[in-house]
Order: C-alpha cells, then structure tokens, then sequence
C-alpha cells in the first residue's frame, strides 16, 4: 500500500546544514497499523509531512498502491488528499464556519462517500454526541481534536497519517480513538501509519518503527 524509498532530506540553519533524513526506506502494507516511534525532534513529523504530499524530499521517493506521491504537483498532491489519504496532525484545521456535524462529514461529502450510518456511529463512539450543531470555537482542544479525527475517518481513505492523533485527549478517550482506527483498518484494508510517544499506544499496533539518525529502524532492532 505504501512504500517509502530512499527519502533524503536537510534544511539550512544560520550555521550549517542539518540532515534530517538519511535515506529512510520502509513499507506498509495493506491492512496494516504501524507505530512511528522516535525521540522529539528527530524527524518523524517532516517525514509523515513528505508522504502526504505536503513537503518534498531532497531524493527519493513514496508510493501509495501504484502512484507516485512524491512526483505529484501541489495540485495533484492536493487531490489525492482529498481523495485517498487522511490526515490527522496536531493543527485541527476545523472549517470555523460549519458545526461539529458538518465538519465531520466535510472530507466525505467532499470525496462523494458519505455514509450516515458510518458517520454517525464515529460521532458516538467518539464522544461527540450533543455537540453536532456547535461550531469549532465552543469546544475545547480536545473535543476538536475528535472532530478532526471523525473527519477523516468518515471518507474511509486508503492511508491515514496520524501525528500524535491521541495526544490532547484522556486515556480513556484515547482508547476509543484508537479502537475507531484499527476498526477502520480491518474493515477497509487501509494502511494506518501513527507517530506516538506512549508505549501503551504503540504497543496496540501490528508493528513499530523507530526513526533514529535520520534512518528508520524496526524497533526491535
């Protein structure tokens, strides 16, 4: 489903150039959840950025089924996110204009898969029910998280890039969030990629790799 070749990437700092990915290679495949695991800083974040289309490598490339990600203009780029790939970053990125409901089911609605069932049982699972008609600035940080999180599970893409999805929410919650992606793993057959700093999370998932000197490693290495 996805496969990770070669990517190389350095910025430029007053002083010097820092490489910050060293020809990371990896592949996930479909119906697979993977657990990216590494010390703050290292790179997980500019990696996850580079397969989503968001940012471009030095050298090398990614590949999502057959497509070249990597080879994609901003534009092309843009609509396989709208399309296939689902993003859950640390910024919400809530549309402040629509409510909870709205949001949720934007992406969906967007990619022509809406499914009411679908949605609606991810706004209970998710906590979210009573909160449909309220708009992004009446909730909390956690509460919009889950919205963001329900937004891009609703359209069920191919993969889904999720960076510390859990890390404003309870344990409890958390729980639940991931329970709702690994349910949608095996449902779909999508590939499910998760930076995260807590063991117990990474734990839950069928493998864990650890970025480390600009290279990725399986953890138990």
């Amino acid at each position: 489903m996805l496969g990770v070749e070669g990517l190389t990437k350095s910025y430029t700092s007053p002083s010097r150039r820092v490489a910050v990915l060293r020809g990371v290679e990896f592949a996930v495949a479909a119906g697979e959840a993977v657990a990216l695991v590494g010390e703050s800083g290292c790179g997980k974040t500019t990696l996850l950025q580079i397969i989503a289309g968001l940012d471009k490598p030095d050298d090398g490339k990614v590949w999502l089924n057959t497509q070249e990600i990597t080879a994609l203009d901003d534009h092309a780029a843009a609509d396989l996110r709208r399309t296939a790939l689902g993003l859950v970053f640390q910024h919400y990125n809530l549309i402040a204009s629509l409510t909870v409901a709205d949001n949720v089911a934007f992406q969906a609605r967007l990619s022509g898969r809406e499914d009411t069932a679908w949605t609606a049982s991810l706004m209970r699972a998710l906590g979210l029910d009573g909160l449909e008609g309220r708009y992004p600035e009446q909730l909390s940080g956690g509460q919009q998280q889950r919205v963001a999180i329900g937004r891009t599970l609703a359209y069920r893409p191919s993969l889904i890039l999720a960076d510390e999805p859990t890390g404003n929410l309870d344990e409890d919650t958390s729980d639940a969030v991931l329970d709702l992606c690994l349910s949608l793993v095996r449902q779909t057959g999508c590939a499910f990629v998760m930076v995260t700093h807590a063991p117990r999370l990474a734990g839950r998932l069928d493998r864990r790799l650890r970025l480390s000197a600009g290279q990725v490693h399986s953890d138990a290495d």
